[in-house]
């Protein structure tokens, strides 16, 4: 299949040279980031979409999106898709997927869990919206990208389902690194806590795969100084969309909206832009102790 990749970030990079390495013919297209392995390079985001099957796009935010989709879309072939995986607004998701239909293209919405490790070994999960022919035609391309795919419904549901995912995730690693904290503050080793929590009521994710204690559990971004697999800012991103879909929906989503409030102020006011977004552990763990005098 020949395939169309624009966005070769920390994502993108690792998901087009597994496709590549898989045997397409992958045609790569970003304004920084340099081609990977295996992968072809192009002049423009245009210029890759030409003749593809398929063109995937993973970028930063919905306006972006848009911007790219308006470029390719004239260059792409009839019948072809475009697949965008970024993790944008619902609405943004909504009007690429009108705009390809008005232009005789498929259009899926596909963003992705499973962070940077993820893409590297090809196990993230696709959560994906639009037709389900698109949905069929593109699967091959996910199963080679990712362990997991659910076609969630139509255009927009895949961005649903990523944004409510995060909003759950931002919200219990918020209270995992407060229990910690407050575990710490009690007298309670760390090691007893995480024994207890991760075979009880208390088990989570968070708590259990990607846990913000160093040393605890599995290895983890707290394992390495906090280094992001998954940046603070962008789950303030991600949390962020959260609010806009719930205002736009009428939705009542206080957890997510304090957390929300928590994230804007650790990344914008405080030490979390760079850092993973389980450095809420450390920054709990400091505030606890100016709060002891």
């Amino acid at each position: 299949m020949k395939i169309g990749f624009i966005g070769l970030g920390n994502m993108g990079a690792p998901m087009a040279r597994n496709l590549a390495a898989a045997g397409h013919e992958v045609r790569g297209y970003d304004m920084a980031a340099p081609e990977p392995e295996g992968v072809l390079a192009a002049a423009s985001a245009a210029e890759a979409a030409e003749d593809a099957d398929v063109v995937i796009t993973m970028l930063p935010n919905g306006p972006i999106l848009l911007a790219v989709a308006a470029q390719v879309m004239p260059a792409m072939k009839p019948g072809a898709i475009l697949c965008d995986c970024s993790t944008v607004d619902v609405e943004s998701a909504r009007k690429v997927a009108a705009d390809a239909r008005a232009a005789g293209l498929g259009a899926l919405d596909a963003p992705v869990s499973g962070g940077i490790g993820g893409a590297q070994g090809g196990t993230l999960t696709f959560m994906v919206g639009g037709s389900e022919g698109d949905f069929q035609r593109v699967l091959p391309l996910f199963e080679i990208m990712g362990q997991k795919t659910v076609h969630c419904g139509d255009s927009g549901a895949g961005q649903a389902a990523k944004i409510c995912n995060n909003m759950i995730l931002g919200v219990t690693m918020i209270a995992t690194c407060e229990a910690f904290a407050l575990a710490d503050r009690l007298g309670l080793d760390r090691q007893k806590m995480f024994d207890v929590v991760s075979t009880s009521s208390g088990y989570s994710w968070s708590m259990n795969a990607y846990c913000p204690a160093p040393g605890i559990g599995p290895t983890s971004p707290a394992d390495n100084d906090y280094k992001p697999g998954f940046a603070s800012e962008l789950m303030l991103k991600d949390l962020g969309l959260s609010q806009e879909a719930a205002a736009a929906a009428g939705a009542e989503t206080p957890m997510g909206e304090l957390a929300h409030q928590l994230y804007t102020r650790f990344v914008e006011q405080e030490d979390g832009r760079g850092r993973d977004f389980s450095a809420m552990l450390p920054r709990f763990v400091s505030r606890n102790a100016k709060n002891l005098g």
